[in-house]
């Protein structure tokens, strides 16, 4: 499908999302974690047609040269169809944030006053590539009580207008509005253009996807964004550290999985520690095939370890988030240099300090600017599931509202709300 006149097949999307957050703001648990439900079990009953579907993607994708990891992000296999039922699963077992009233405190007025968690309203989704983020998307706006607008990649359209067919189909199982997930039926580019410019149907944009995607959206939007461009996640080796933690964590958080936007791509090493952690992490990192980009006094320290892939860090190596098996390696004289480091090349995603001096751990978590702050714990850790919030939509690195993993929580906000019995202010 490729409607001729975008504008106005957004503006229905848009007004047909706009009615459907009313009533899912309305809905109650009960119909919520049906609807999950019932997605499950069609997810699973309709594995081979959705197979089907997948597979004209997967065909589409080789035939257009696509690189092989981006036709392996594409796949929708039965083990992640099956992970993604069990996603539903989760969020319907969870509890609901909608309609939770918090901090309520009574003033001398005689008036009670406090907040209710309430959903955004309707959130437009941006992603590329992977389809099961169709499903991920469509059962947190469902159990946070909001309607949304999904633009998925062209490269996997027909994969996702099969999975959004079965979340409409479980809306209805469950007496709740088909139109509360949408799916934008068109390969046309504009139609992000209009989905990031209707502040009067949606009231937030979550892009994911490349850097490039975020920045246009971030650059042209015209209702807020929930966004992180970069992860360039740093760990830090202080002074006094357990040696042995350290490398099992540093290596964890860079060679678990190269990809993800919480692998680490900065190392930086305190001084007093460099010669007894760098050897044996370098020679980690060489047997792994890992690039090491260092200042002179890190390189210095590693240029003896057999097999090392060694190069001298340009500045722009600081920031650089690799994605690969690469990583940047400084040696720093104290924890000062350390904290200014970071907050300085660093995006403000997740970073960890490596340490077994309390006082240095509480001001790194204070002081480090960034979402996610660890202690004596890999960077990987920074994911919605492993936080306990069942799944997220993404990871913000804003300061307002969600930052971090969003969630449920995430997908909603607070309202003050006040109790009374006849007050009156004088």
């Amino acid at each position: 499908m490729n409607p001729i006149d975008i504008p106005v097949y957004m503006a229905e999307l848009g007004l047909a999302a706009r009615a459907a957050a009313t009533a899912m703001a309305a809905a109650p648990t009960a119909a919520k974690d049906k609807a999950l439900r019932a997605l499950a079990t069609r997810l699973r009953h309709e594995t081979a047609a959705l197979q089907a579907a997948n597979a004209l993607d997967i065909d589409a994708a080789v035939a257009a040269g696509l690189a092989a990891p981006l036709v392996d992000r594409l796949r929708l296999t039965p083990a992640i169809i099956a992970t993604v039922a069990e996603g539903c699963e989760q969020i319907a077992a969870m509890a609901d944030p909608v309609g939770e009233i918090s901090g309520v405190k009574r003033r001398p007025s005689g008036i009670a006053v406090g907040q209710m968690r309430v959903p955004l309203g309707v959130f437009g989704m941006i992603y590329e590539s992977r389809p099961n983020v169709t499903i991920e998307a469509a059962s947190l706006a469902i159990k946070s009580g909001n309607a949304c607008i999904l633009r998925g990649g062209s490269e996997a359209l027909h994969s996702n207008l099969a999975l959004w067919r079965l979340v409409q189909a479980a809306l209805l199982d469950a007496g709740l509005p088909a139109e509360a997930v949408q799916l934008v039926a068109t390969t046309d580019r504009d139609a992000v253009g209009r989905l990031i410019t209707m502040p009067e149907f949606v009231d937030v944009i979550i892009p994911r996807g490349g850097k490039g995607l975020i920045e246009r959206i971030s650059r042209e939007a015209k209702v807020p964004v929930i966004k992180h461009l970069d992860g360039n996640c740093h760990v830090y080796v202080d002074a006094e550290v357990e040696l042995e933690m350290a490398l099992r964590v540093t290596d964890n958080a860079k060679t678990q999985k190269y990809s993800p936007c919480n692998a680490a791509e900065s190392l930086l090493v305190h001084q007093a520690m460099a010669a007894q952690f760098l050897p044996r992490i370098g020679a980690l990192f060489a047997g792994k095939g890992v690039q090491m980009r260092c200042c002179a006094a890190s390189r210095a320290l590693l240029v003896d370890v057999a097999g090392a892939d060694l190069a001298d860090a340009t500045e722009a190596d600081w920031g650089e988030e690799y994605l690969a098996a690469i990583i940047s390696i400084k040696v720093v004289a104290s924890l000062d240099e350390a904290i200014a480091h970071i907050n300085r090349h660093g995006s403000h995603h997740t970073d960890a300090i490596l340490t077994t001096n309390h006082p240095n751990a509480m001001r790194f978590l204070r002081e480090v600017d960034s979402a996610s702050v660890m202690v004596n714990a890999s960077t990987r850790f920074a994911d919605g599931f492993e936080y306990g919030l069942g799944a997220e939509i993404g990871i913000s690195t804003d300061k307002f509202h969600a930052r971090g993993p969003v969630g449920l929580e995430g997908l909603t906000s607070l309202k003050w709300v006040v109790l009374g019995n006849g007050e009156l202010r004088g």
